[in-house]
This record gives structure tokens, sequence and C-alpha cells, in this order.
């Protein structure tokens, strides 16, 4: 953790993005590093965790980060759970609360309430297409489930 909170303030004195700062470790190695790099990158997903976990599978070579876990000076919006939870990570440790984060003006606690939300209940529209365009898209997916040499993740 306390690698995080130095990368968090390094991302600070660059001027790159928020105070979010965070690594992934396997046992006592950290094998993936990173801060909040939003603004330099004009990325919006360039959160610290984001950042580590690309960094992480990087360097072991595998998109499964089962094994590892994550430290992170702000407790993870729902964008970065997502990830974390894609990237199988064992756990996930935190400093900072969303309370705390809110505090000091990046507040995700209504992103955190929009995901628990059913679709129709949620504030951002999200529909679905057309029956013709839902049928050609389960085509593609149909031929990825046919494939031999599929990799489920």
């Amino acid at each position: 953790m306390r690698r995080a909170i130095e990368l968090a303030a390094q991302g600070v004195d660059a001027g790159d993005g928020g105070p979010f700062g965070c690594v992934v470790a396997h046992g006592d190695t950290i094998v993936g590093e990173g801060w909040n790099r939003v603004v330099s990158m004009n990325d919006p997903t360039a959160h610290g965790e984001m950042v580590a976990i690309r960094a992480a599978a990087a360097r072991l070579g595998r998109f499964s980060l089962a094994g590892c876990e994550l430290y992170t000076t702000g407790e993870p919006c729902p964008m970065c759970l997502g990830a974390i939870h894609w990237a199988r990570l064992d756990a996930v440790h935190f400093a900072l609360s969303a309370d705390d984060i809110a505090s000091i003006g990046f507040d995700d606690r209504a992103f955190h309430e929009q995901v628990a939300q059913s679709r129709e209940r949620r504030a951002l529209p999200v529909h679905a297409v057309s029956h013709e365009l839902r049928s050609a898209a389960f085509e593609v997916a149909r031929r990825w489930m046919a494939r031999s040499d599929r990799v489920p993740y």
C-alpha cells in the first residue's frame, strides 16, 4: 500500500490526474503499478487500477491475474471493479473509502447506485437494437462458439 501511495503522490506532482495510485502484487512481488492518468492521457479509463492491471497482465503474459492482489489508494469505482473481477484478482485492499473520495471531489457513489439499477431505471438510457441486428450479432457469437481454438475468459 505504501508504494500505491507513493505512486498517487507521483501522479499528483506530475499533474496526470486524480490522487490515486495502485499496485498489483503476486505474493511479495509487485507485478504491475500505475497511477491515475485520465488527464494526461485524455483517457477516461486510465484510472490507477486499470493502468496497474494492464501492466500486471502484460508482465505476467496472461489475462488472468488469479493469485494476485490489488492495493489501491481509493475504493474502486464500478469500472475498476468490473476489471478487477474480469482479471480474477484474489483480493482488493484500499485506503480511502468512497465517502472519503467524495469529500475531495471524486464522487462516484452515483455510479455504484446506477449499476445496481435495472436498465429501465438507469439515468443513462440503454437500448436494445432491432431483432435483425441482434440476430446478426448472435451469428458472430455462434461462430466464436464453434471455434475449437477459442479461449474462454
